[in-house]
């Protein structure tokens, strides 16, 4: 049985992958009546006189929305709320495995920034957190903007943040192997969607390296008269110098290359011009930018990739997990670039020896979450 088949039997033998469980069992006609009525109804009096207690009487304390209008799941594309149900059922399971938080998936049959806005606003007193997952680009940008501005409990766009903590801590640890520093890096990324603007803000906020960004019509330099708001921004990252070129001119004596956007992008020939020890991450997925062993062949030093079957994965459940258990526990009402840079450190803290083979955690260290959550204050 191949991973297609063994994922549609799973699923369907299992109605789904997740369920509810109770904290207590009504197991008397006393807990069940202080539980439901007549008892509730104290708990319902208290909560409107002090409605800042909520998460102390309800599972608020402990409960992410995982959110998404399926416009843009990963590999798949704009295929509706329906089908992006198993993936946020998904994204559920790994809360509640990696990091015991109950999560609850929601997907919208809503698409303007407005509707969604309303919408999450309107469900957000349920819950303690907000997860935005597979909302396309650039729209996602002004959603999560608006929600963190309105809203007073957590909000973060895991495609954005998660991938970007995670990037970090890679290149933090990756910078030990090759014996360069972060801030004196040229690096060439690949894809300005969501992912791709804020890694590039959260390494530019990190170290100020000079960040070339090509998108699939070349350079993204200044005087383009195609840029969005977000492109723009990614356009004064670097020297005037790049402000035109394709691929291959912005990839000559580069040190780093990152690849958040289509498999087969990069050659052998792309990865020869660039400086000596070359890092790739190449993060497309489910096919790379370029295959490992070629860009081992071409003399790249450290390649991490978006996949499980290759050292160093780069994979957003490395982060998200944790990060919301700290602003779970800590009471934080907003994630902010400090918290991001900070479980970004924490993860990379794990790795005693990086090595080329070795610059990511697992996802199964049993230290991460707890070691990320205690940064998120």
């Amino acid at each position: 049985m191949n991973i297609d088949e063994q994922a549609l039997h799973l699923h369907k033998k299992y109605a789904g992958k997740i369920t509810t469980a109770l904290r207590d069992i009504p197991d008397s006609k006393e807990k069940l009546s202080a539980y439901y009525t007549p008892g509730v109804a104290a708990v319902s009096r208290h909560i409107a006189e002090h409605p800042e207690q909520l998460r102390d009487y309800t599972w608020t304390n402990n409960l992410v929305a995982v959110i998404s209008d399926g416009s843009a799941v990963l590999g798949l594309g704009n295929i509706g709320p329906e089908a992006a149900m198993p993936v946020m059922e998904g994204k559920a399971l790994l809360f509640k495995h990696f990091a015991n938080i109950d999560a609850v998936p929601i997907v919208l049959s809503v698409h303007s920034v407005d509707e969604i806005v309303a919408t999450i606003k309107a469900i957000a007193p349920s819950f303690g957190g907000i997860n935005l997952e597979d909302f396309a680009s650039p729209q996602c940008f002004e959603i999560e903007q608006r929600l963190k501005q309105e809203l007073t409990i957590p909000v973060m766009h895991d495609d954005q943040h998660g991938t970007a903590v995670v990037v970090l801590a890679g290149l933090i640890n990756a910078m030990k192997v090759v014996g360069k520093k972060l801030t004196d890096t040229k690096i060439v990324l690949i894809g300005a969607g969501a992912a791709g603007v804020a890694v590039a803000k959260l390494l530019y906020l990190y170290a100020k390296p000079e960040i070339i960004t090509v998108d699939s019509k070349g350079i993204i330099g200044p005087n383009r008269a195609d840029l969005t708001e977000e492109k723009r921004y990614l356009a004064n990252l670097h020297s005037n110098y790049y402000h035109s070129g394709q691929l291959r001119d912005a990839l000559k004596e580069a040190d780093i290359v990152i690849g958040i956007a289509r498999g087969n992008m990069l050659t052998r020939e792309d990865i020869a011009v660039m400086n000596k020890q070359p890092v790739v991450f190449a993060l497309a997925n489910p096919t790379p930018e370029i295959m490992p062993d070629i860009a081992k062949q071409a003399g790249a030093a450290i390649i991490a990739t978006g996949r499980s079957d290759f050292p160093n994965q780069v994979n957003n459940a490395l982060a998200f997990p944790g990060i919301f258990r700290g602003a779970l526990d800590n009471h934080v009402t907003r994630i902010t670039d400090e918290h991001k840079m900070a479980a970004a450190e924490a993860i990379a803290s794990l790795i005693d020896k990086p090595s080329a083979s070795f610059i990511i955690p697992s996802v199964f260290d049993e230290r991460l979450v707890p070691t990320i959550a205690k940064h998120i204050q």
